[in-house]
Formats: structure tokens, C-alpha cells, sequence
């Protein structure tokens, strides 16, 4: 392992100092032999997290999609497990295409939810575990089974989830209890039953919206203590806590805290979100993630986590510098606590896990979202000039 020497550079927008990297963490002394990089008085940051994406179903490389898709969300899981098949979507060239995207835009650490159904079987969670296996030392990618077509209405996808999560996947998913499983005991006892066989976390998608969220979200929070499941349950969306009614949604975000249970959002513009500073300001772990990149779902999404910042920002009114900064602490740390990574952070003994980023403060960097000089993934370049080192197939 070549050791590094980052030199002229400032961490978090701080001074300007060098910092030493040997055996892919951050240490005090330097080597004298280390290959030295001039980071120009550059704004270092840990590397960025995407811990709520689909790197499964992405459609980057293939041909436009044109999508004349229904607006209920059913249409949508409907008709993406049908069109994988006409389009011959190949779940590992896909899921690398994207995560090599992510990390010429400085992500070293990435969550997918993979779909585990009875018509696709577990193809999803092979071709995505042989990208995580491909692409080793260049990004840590975190594997969620995930029942998008639902579990309960399609006899024999709890068998499948117990197979993915037997095989290798990291944390047990879900969906909506209500919505879309219309079994919310049966669903969330059997995602709780998985967790607890195979000692994973869970993290469920839940996009009810209202009373009907507030309701699912209290069985998850109920489930959550009773099998002392603390700091390990995560729920994606979480649209119920955008809710107008803000003494209902306090007392939700409360039970929350005191189950230690997170939240990650993608401040998508279309649906009412979870309110980023009420949630800091009650103690919930936030994260944030691209959810679906260019896919059957919407042509949108280009997996840059800086942009992210912003939609957070923007969908939160964060205007201050300070305010800003929280968006991008979301998509730093928040989604590394969530995710456990070990050695996270840019101080002494930590993962050399780090992105290059343009601008005077950590502000104006989320403001620019220019093109990441440097991307390091455990002190090995794995991106320059928003380019990664290995190329897409």
C-alpha cells in the first residue's frame, strides 16, 4: 500500500494543513518516501454516502426509456417487474454502471435496496453482490433485500428473503405495511422475524402518507422496542412525518428518538418530507440517498451526492451557511452512522475515505458541485477530475 502525503489541503474547510495517510488511514507522522499529492487549499471532506438508492434498476447506458407509466405507485413496481424482462435488464452491468458513477462524483460508501421477488427471483441480489465483489477498494456497497413487489400478497418472497439474507445481503427491507403489503402485522412481524434469525438491521420503505404512515410508523417503532431493536432500524421516505399536522408528527419524531430509530430522505419535490432540522433538533440519525437513478420510475438522477445536498437544502429551505451545512452532513456522516461505517471521519486512525472539494467553505462546495478534483477510497485514488479510474462497461 503506497503511502500519501495530502498536501496543502483543508479539512472540513478548515486551515490549511497536510495530512499523512499509511496503510489506508489517517495517521499523525508522515513517511518521507510517500508520494505527496498538492491538494491546491482544497476543501477535504469524508467521502460522501449514498444510503438510499436502487442499484438494481437503473436503465444508464441502455437506450431511452419512454415512460407512459400510470401515477399510482403500484403502476410503477408493476410495470419495472415486467419491463426488466423485455429490456433484458442485467442487474450487475447495471448496478456497476451506477456505482461507478457515484464514485467519480466522490461516494465511498453506498446502500441499494435490490429487489427479492417471485417472478426475478434472487437475480438481483447475485448481480449486485458480484458488482460489490468487483468493485472491492474502490467502494463499500451495502445491500438491502428488499420485497418491492410486496411480501404477504405473493406467497413464497418471505422464503426468498431468508434466501437473499442467508446469501450475503446485509440488512432486511420493506414496504409499506399498509399501502401496498395491506398486512401491516403480518408484513412488519415477518421483517422483524428475518432481522432477528439473522441478526441484520431493517430498513423500510414507507411512503404512506398522513394517518395511515403515523400508523405503520408506531407498529415499526412498537416492534422496534419490543425486540430491542434500538439504533438498528431505519425508515426510508418517512412521507407521514411531512404531515400538516405538526403535533401529531412531534410526537411521532419522539417515539422515534427514544427508539434510536433513523431516517433516510431523498427531499424528493413531490411529496411532503420529513423536516431535516426537527429532526436533528429531536436527536434522529439522518441520512439521504438518489433512490432511483434514470429508471423505469424517472429519467431524472445522476448519482452526485453534492446535488443531494442541495435538493435537501432546497426542499428545507436551508439557507445559511450553517444551515447548509447540516444538508451536507446528512449526506456525509448521518448516512455513515446509519450504515456503521467503521472508521469513518478524516481524524487520526481513520478510513482514508475522502473526496477533493471545490470552494472557500463547505457552503459554497454544495453551492458549486464542481467536479471532484481527488476521490480516495482507504488512501488508493480511485477518482480524478470526476472521472473513476475504471471505466463503465
Amino acid at each position: 500500500m503506497t503511502d500519501l502525503i495530502l498536501k496543502n489541503v483543508r479539512p472540513m474547510g478548515g486551515a490549511l494543513t497536510d495530512l499523512a495517510i499509511h496503510d489506508r488511514i489517517f495517521v499523525e507522522n508522515s513517511d518521507p518516501a510517500a508520494e505527496v499529492i498538492d491538494c491546491g487549499g482544497r476543501i477535504l471532506i469524508p467521502g460522501l454516502v449514498e444510503a438510499h438508492t436502487h442499484l438494481d434498476k437503473s436503465l444508464l447506458g441502455l437506450p431511452w426509456y419512454r415512460n407512459e407509466v400510470g401515477p399510482r405507485l403500484i403502476d410503477k413496481i408493476t410495470n419495472e417487474r415486467e419491463v426488466k424482462v423485455s429490456l433484458g435488464l442485467d442487474p450487475q452491468v447495471q448496478s456497476e454502471r451506477q456505482a461507478i458513477l457515484s464514485v467519480s462524483h466522490g461516494t465511498t460508501h453506498i446502500r441499494s435496496h435490490v429487489d427479492v421477488d417471485t417472478h426475478h427471483g434472487l437475480a438481483g441480489i447475485e448481480g449486485v453482490m458480484a458488482t460489490r465483489e468487483k468493485l472491492a477498494g474502490i467502494v463499500d456497497i451495502e445491500i438491502v433485500a428488499f420485497p418491492q413487489s410486496s411480501m404477504m400478497p405473493r406467497p413464497g418472497t418471505v422464503e426468498l428473503m431468508d434466501e437473499a439474507l442467508a446469501l450475503g445481503a446485509d440488512v432486511v427491507g420493506g414496504i409499506d405495511p399498509c399501502g401496498i403489503e395491506r398486512d401491516p402485522k403480518g408484513h412488519l412481524d415477518a421483517v422483524f422475524r428475518l432481522a432477528e434469525k439473522h441478526g441484520k438491521p431493517i430498513d423500510i420503505h414507507l411512503h404512506e402518507r398522513d394517518a395511515m404512515g403515523g400508523f405503520s410508523m408506531e407498529e415499526i417503532i412498537a416492534r422496534t422496542r419490543a425486540h430491542g431493536m434500538q439504533g438498528k432500524v431505519a425508515i426510508s421516505h418517512a412521507f407521514c412525518l411531512g404531515s400538516p399536522d405538526r403535533a401529531y408528527v412531534a410526537d411521532l419524531q419522539a417515539q422515534l428518538a427514544d427508539e434510536r430509530i433513523h431516517i433516510l430522505t431523498t427531499a424528493p419535490a413531490s411529496a411532503p418530507v420529513p423536516l431535516v432540522r426537527e429532526l436533528r433538533a429531536a436527536g434522529i440519525l439522518t441520512g439521504a440517498g438518489s433512490d432511483g437513478i434514470r429508471d423505469t420510475w424517472g429519467p431524472y438522477g445522476n448519482a452526485d451526492m453534492l446535488e443531494r445536498a442541495m435538493f435537501i437544502g432546497l426542499r428545507n429551505n436551508l439557507r445559511r451557511d450553517d444551515e447548509v451545512e447540516l444538508a451536507l452532513d446528512i449526506c456525509t456522516y448521518g448516512g455513515a452512522a446509519i450504515m456503521e461505517a467503521e472508521g469513518y471521519g478524516l481524524g487520526l486512525g481513520c478510513r482514508a475515505d475522502c473526496v477533493l472539494v471545490e470552494g472557500e467553505t463547505l457552503a459554497e462546495a454544495v453551492a458549486l458541485r464542481a467536479k471532484r478534483k481527488l476521490v480516495l477510497k482507504g488512501g488508493r485514488v480511485v477518482a480524478r477530475d470526476g472521472a473513476c479510474i475504471l471505466e463503465a462497461p
